[in-house]
């Protein structure tokens, strides 16, 4: 199972543009790539530590609204996401908030994620899943 094309997946099927949701990603942080980590900090210092954990954890994922996912990583950040897949904001918004949640559920494993997916090369990623 390679997560990042799971990622890839999710969020492509939403938003139609599975080519450049990586990069897309990527813009959410401020460090180099794609690093579903500091998303999960960024997530978390904007005031969604609870469904952050939930996501994390092995229970149930704790919904997100939109409007949370806008203001826990910042207008900003989301409408250049938006532009460079070619939606509006609010659109981009909303598949963030499903997605996310999704995509980290899948990246961790009793509330940590698993060793070696969290940033770097997408490629070494999605090696790390299989050793």
């Amino acid at each position: 199972m390679d997560l990042l094309k799971m990622g890839q997946d999710l969020l492509g099927d939403k938003l139609g543009d599975a080519g450049g949701i990586m990069d897309a990603l990527s813009g959410l942080t401020s460090g180099e790539g794609f690093d579903v980590g500091a998303i999960a900090d960024k997530l978390k210092e904007g005031g969604l530590g609870d469904q952050v954990t939930s996501w994390l954890g092995d229970g149930e994922n704790a919904a997100v609204s939109a409007d949370d996912m806008t203001n826990a990583l910042g207008a900003d950040k989301v409408s250049e996401m938006a532009s460079k897949l070619g939606v509006d904001s609010s659109s981009a918004a909303e598949t963030l908030s499903q997605a996310v949640p999704a995509l980290m559920d899948k990246m961790s494993s009793g509330g940590n994620f698993l060793e070696g997916l969290t940033s770097g090369n997408p490629m070494d990623m999605a090696k790390n899943l299989f050793k």
